[in-house]
């Protein structure tokens, strides 16, 4: 059955059973556009000791839709110019981030570049969650090769299917749920980055200095330079030619430079592929730096075997160096190895330039281990937390998908 036809979600509550009623937006708000001062850049729109927040679409961006800060503020004579919301209400981009719903939970001047629905008929957390939903559907409005952008009256024809309000309030209820579950993940999940971009910073040696801030108790002396070249073994791949079916879908997890970390591949090769090609094996546990594009620099460890092309160099501890020290040595170096080897952040890496980078170590094989082991029970933790947020998110898409019509 087409989706324009149903007339009941997928999934539902216990208890309601009732069709959706088919109405209007329009028929469910007064929707008016916000207004904006002009000149916009006039420093008289605004005043930092102000009570009323000044709506941007970064601000969305970086809270989700539910703002509850905004630093910029409106000073009277802004404020006179742009509609001021004091309570919460939905909102809707229509510029830029289109179709993105906003709901405000501070004092609020809304520029042009969103709509505002007053008096609503509706429940708000509701109506939130089908305009997410419909956020996508909202292209079909639009000129291929150009900027979408939305008007009130097409968004007041927009028709929809609305249950009753008790079935409205508890689908609301679940999904604020879902997304302050979300919101606390994503702290939790930000905190545990920075904690460990702090611990990166105080247990390796600040530049020009040969210990660290923070050491584990009973070790001391002076940590040690090393060239990675000389501790190590490394070697990179290659591609088999393309276009050989006899090359590929076998059973060898072919891995490239976005795939560093990761258990799986999208590409399989054959035995006959990897013979024929440049392409190496690598096994798990082995040290996997990206060398070229978008992911220079980037580092991960193994966590299958399989094959690499020619954009990862594959790095083995040749002297029984702690393989999580050197990855996390090389990642809280990222930024100066991209800032002095790549030109505007373009160009590849290449082994040479690696293989010559000097490392600093503990010369102490346990204190070496001590510190690989705590970065990589932190990475696990933060793993951990990545997959619950993806999960959560994954869980919210269905709900999305099956609730609504």
């Amino acid at each position: 059955m087409k989706d324009e036809m149903k007339k009941v979600p997928r999934l539902r509550f216990r208890g309601f059973s009732e069709d959706w009623e088919l109405c209007k937006l329009g028929t469910l708000a007064e929707i008016v556009r916000g207004a904006s001062p002009r000149p916009i850049q006039d420093s008289k729109w605004f005043d930092n000791t102000s009570d009323v927040g000044w709506l941007r679409i970064s601000d969305v961006t970086e809270q989700n839709g539910r703002i509850y800060k905004l630093e910029q503020k409106l000073s009277k004579a802004g404020q006179e110019k742009t509609r001021v919301l004091r309570k919460p209400h939905l909102l809707l981009s229509i510029a830029a981030t289109v179709g993105k719903p906003v709901v405000n939970y501070v004092n609020t001047g809304v520029h042009d570049g969103f709509l505002i629905f007053l008096n609503p008929l509706f429940d708000r957390e509701f109506m939130f969650q089908w305009l997410e939903m419909f956020t996508p559907k909202w292209q079909k409005y639009g000129q291929p090769g150009s900027q979408l952008n939305l008007n009130s009256e097409l968004v007041r024809n927009q028709e929809l299917r609305m249950p009753s309000t008790n079935e409205q309030e508890k689908i609301g209820m679940l999904f604020k749920y879902l997304d302050d579950t979300i919101t606390l993940h994503q702290r939790k999940l930000e905190q545990l980055k920075e904690l460990k971009k702090a611990y990166l910073q105080v247990m390796f040696p600040a530049k020009d200095e040969r210990v660290p801030k923070v050491r584990f108790a009973a070790f001391e002396g002076e940590w040690a330079h090393r060239k990675l070249g000389e501790i190590t073994e490394s070697f990179s791949g290659g591609t088999p030619t393309a276009g050989k079916s006899e090359y590929y879908g076998g059973d060898i997890p072919f891995i490239r430079s976005g795939e560093i970390s990761s258990d799986s591949t999208e590409l399989f090769i054959t035995e006959n592929g990897l013979n024929s090609s440049s392409a190496k094996m690598v096994k798990v546990g082995d040290i996997l730096y990206a060398l070229y594009g978008a992911t220079s620099g980037e580092v991960g460890i193994s966590k299958i075997t399989g094959a690499i092309n020619q954009a990862i160099l594959a790095i083995r501890p040749s002297k029984n160096d702690n393989s999580y020290l050197i990855i996390q040595w090389l990642r809280k170096q990222k930024n100066t190895i991209i800032s002095t080897y790549l030109q505007g952040g373009q160009g590849n890496l290449s082994s040479s330039i690696v293989k010559n980078l000097i490392i600093m170590l503990p010369q102490n094989k346990e204190e070496q281990e001590k510190v690989g082991i705590f970065f990589k029970r932190l990475d696990d933790i933060i793993t951990l937390h990545q997959n619950k947020l993806e999960q959560l998110k994954d869980l919210k898409t269905s709900y999305l998908q099956n609730m609504f019509i």
